[in-house]
């Protein structure tokens, strides 16, 4: 009898394990309405230790955790190929909302479209405010 598994974000998890393997370092950030789902994934590549990020890239997703989808790991493999990622450091759990402050939503004010993040902390998940 075959054993089902149920579908990881494998991919993130391998590439995160490796550890520091040299630069450029691939950022890989996620991002949601709650805690528990990530509509948004952010990847950004560092060049070198004496350089900010010189690419940054997104991919969304309104149905589907991005970190179990196919298809967005797929193409986010293709960009840590095509930008030659040596290391990858991975966060693990959604930080935030997927809106951005600023362009989204006013500076200084919380997102009206999630509300799950306001007066939260990023990387508690616990009330400030």
């Amino acid at each position: 009898m075959k054993k089902i598994r149920k579908r990881s974000a494998s991919w993130l998890a391998k590439n995160a394990r490796r550890g520091f393997r040299g630069y450029p370092i691939a950022t890989v950030a996620l991002y949601g309405p709650t805690a528990d789902l990530a509509t948004k994934i952010a990847v950004s590549v560092i060049p070198d230790e004496r350089k900010p990020p010189d690419v940054l890239e997104r991919w969304f997703s309104e149905d589907i955790d991005v970190r179990r989808d196919p298809v967005v790991g797929e193409q986010i493999q293709a960009f840590l190929r095509q930008h030659k990622a040596r290391s990858v450091v991975v966060i693990d759990r959604v930080i935030g909302c997927p809106h951005e402050e600023g362009i989204d939503y006013p500076e200084d004010h919380s997102c009206p479209h999630c509300p799950y993040w306001a007066g939260r902390d990023r990387f508690t998940h616990e009330r400030i405010h």
